[in-house]
């Protein structure tokens, strides 16, 4: 008996230990910003949220239909520059930086980034017709929130989830951390809710997000019409890369689709 004990009580202090370290360090995990990035020949724009400013981009001005896009929790997003200048030539495109990335200023955690997602969808509202979302990854999530609480267009989601809390018990099965998460971007919360047509594109390989969240929140979506498309041997990072993934938005961005 003395024997396993003394095998036991090392061993949950060891768990206990990782169990700690996955709680305090999980933002830091979650939340990767990105550098300002240099010579990026575009219009530079800025919004302020309550004293935050949050610094971005604005593609083909004057166009009167928007798209917000929300970028992933490492993407440097003025890397979708030259794609979504052509993509959505009939949209002025808004890339903004979360709090923290870039030259945005504040820390990034799910309320601020709510806040700020509210905040720049109500300083744009006025100038456009109409406002789509478009969210990757972790930025699905603040586009789904977003979705719910303003009028919106259309709703592209790639690689997203039903929720983060659900993805980081996937990834980490050994730990109760659907219970530890701080910031839950719970999208299955609010996809009841939602009413505008919804895209989702999702990677077969994706090892990151794997795709059965994104079908989980699929099929929560009951109140809108939905296409779905999975892009064959992609993975979580270059699925953008695939004609697929451009044809996929193509088609549903297309007037009366």
């Amino acid at each position: 008996m003395k024997t396993i004990l003394s095998l036991i009580y090392p061993l949950a202090g060891i768990y206990l230990l990782f169990l700690g370290l996955l709680y305090l360090m999980q933002r830091t995990m979650l939340y990767y910003p990105v550098p300002a990035p240099v010579n990026i020949s575009a219009e530079t724009i800025s919004f302020d949220n309550e004293g935050v400013k949050l610094q971005g981009w604005r593609l083909n001005r004057g166009q009167p239909r928007a798209l917000v896009y929300f970028g992933g929790n490492a993407e440097t997003i003025t890397g979708n520059i030259s794609q979504f200048k052509s993509l959505f030539s009939d949209y002025t495109v808004y890339l903004v930086n979360y709090r923290g990335y870039g030259d945005s200023e504040g820390k990034p955690t799910e309320a601020a980034l709510f806040s700020d997602a509210l905040a720049i969808y109500d300083q744009i509202r006025q100038q456009h017709s109409s406002i789509s979302l478009f969210g990757r990854s972790l930025g699905s999530g603040v586009a789904v929130y977003l979705a719910r609480h303003r009028q919106i267009d259309q709703l592209i989601l790639l690689t997203p989830y039903d929720s983060l809390a659900e993805v980081a018990q996937t990834h980490y099965p050994m730990f109760p951390a659907r219970y530890l998460m701080k910031d839950r971007f719970d999208s299955v919360k609010y996809a009841a809710e939602i009413t505008t047509p919804v895209l989702i594109v999702t990677a077969e390989s994706d090892r990151v997000v794997p795709k059965k969240h994104a079908e989980i929140l699929r099929d929560r979506l009951t109140s809108t019409k939905v296409t779905y498309r999975m892009i064959a041997g992609a993975g979580h990072n270059d699925v953008s890369d695939f004609p697929a993934y451009r044809e996929a938005i193509e088609r549903f961005i297309e007037p009366g689709y």
